[in-house]
């Protein structure tokens, strides 16, 4: 297999890496590919869940917690309410921006959304999660340090 020039390589994965900006936003970038579309060439809907999903592992991942972490200390975040609205769709071959805020209220994590093309406003949403004790499949009362000390940073972008 022919080595690709590490230039051209590193400017393409450098154009679209994950990115914390100052104003609270992480941005995850995704390019919109054939097996996100239905035969239309129009973004499925539940394609959408599964950028925000990404989003919000990645934007974790940046401040030092991972959901591999989470899982080995015996946290689950499942998700205990959503809110979605459709705007305008997404098509093929579109860079589309998914970009996600924490907003913590005590033990549940509120992540906003918006979902953007260069041009327009696809999709806004809300998702809640909450902490719960991976083997005994209760709530937490409070959240592990180390998810706590991760929130404190995203603060402090």
């Amino acid at each position: 297999m022919a080595d690709l020039p590490s230039t051209t390589l590193t400017s393409e994965i450098t154009k679209f890496q994950p990115t914390n900006t100052n104003d609270g936003w992480f941005h995850y970038p995704v390019r919109v590919y054939p097996h996100h579309t239905d035969y239309s060439g129009v973004v499925w809907h539940g394609m959408y869940l599964t950028w925000m999903e990404e989003a919000r592992v990645e934007c974790l991942r940046t401040v030092g917690m991972s959901f591999e972490e989470l899982v080995s200390a015996g946290v689950d975040l499942p998700v205990a309410e959503m809110s979605l609205r459709y705007h305008r769709s997404a098509r093929m071959g579109d860079d589309v921006l998914v970009m996600t805020k924490l907003v913590p209220d005590k033990v549940r994590l509120n992540w906003e959304y918006q979902i953007r093309t260069e041009t327009d406003l696809c999709v806004t949403a809300t998702v809640t999660l909450v902490p719960v004790d991976f083997e005994k499949r209760k709530l937490l009362r409070s959240l592990p340090s180390s998810l706590e000390g991760a929130i404190a940073k995203l603060a402090g972008i």
